[in-house]
């Protein structure tokens, strides 16, 4: 265990190193980088302007690299954050990548497929349209009333009509509980 303590210091401070090389002590000296135990499928998140980095302690269990591309990947989206100064930006946009790109991972992904737990909830909505039968699934209802827009977008210039309105039915599932 002690070996795995030091690898992940050695890797936390050349994170903050290169973080101080790109933004300076001031951002470098805000950050802070703790476990949640909570996380199930998250392999990381970066919190703006808490400057807070939260990594999923599973990330141990995969491989000390995971750890150390997910910590980069968090950092970057502080780093582009930082650097906006207060601007809106897009979580995975331009600056994100160039700040990825800093840290010296090009070409970053979104999202991951790291072996993590993924949580999948049960549709227990169906919405259709009465004019073409289309059907959409849904874990929670529809707040309002939508329609279906390619109904409309070819029969009302695209603007809502009642006629197509999404019809609603719950799904029943079987349970199996028992």
């Amino acid at each position: 265990m002690k070996a795995v303590e030091l690898a992940l210091e050695k890797i936390l401070e050349e994170a903050f190193q290169r973080v101080s090389e790109l933004a300076g002590e001031s951002l470098a000296n805000r950050i802070e980088v703790v476990w949640n135990h909570r996380m199930r499928s998250s392999a990381g998140r970066a919190m703006w302007p808490a400057c807070r980095i939260e990594l999923n302690p599973k990330l141990l269990q995969v491989d000390l690299k995971e750890v150390r591309r997910t910590l980069l990947h968090e950092l970057a989206h502080l780093l582009a954050y930082h650097r906006a100064g207060g601007r809106p930006i897009a979580p995975h946009g331009v600056e994100w990548q160039r700040a990825c790109a800093d840290l010296g991972i090009p070409g970053e992904s979104a999202t991951h497929h790291l072996p993590l737990p993924t949580r999948t909830m049960r549709k227990r909505w169906r919405y259709h349209c009465p004019s073409c039968g289309a059907s959409h699934e849904r874990v929670h209802k529809i707040k309002g009333q939508q329609a279906c827009y390619t109904c409309c977008k070819s029969y009302n210039k695209g603007k809502y009509h009642k006629k197509f309105r999404f019809q609603q039915e719950a799904i029943e599932h079987e349970d199996h509980s028992a």
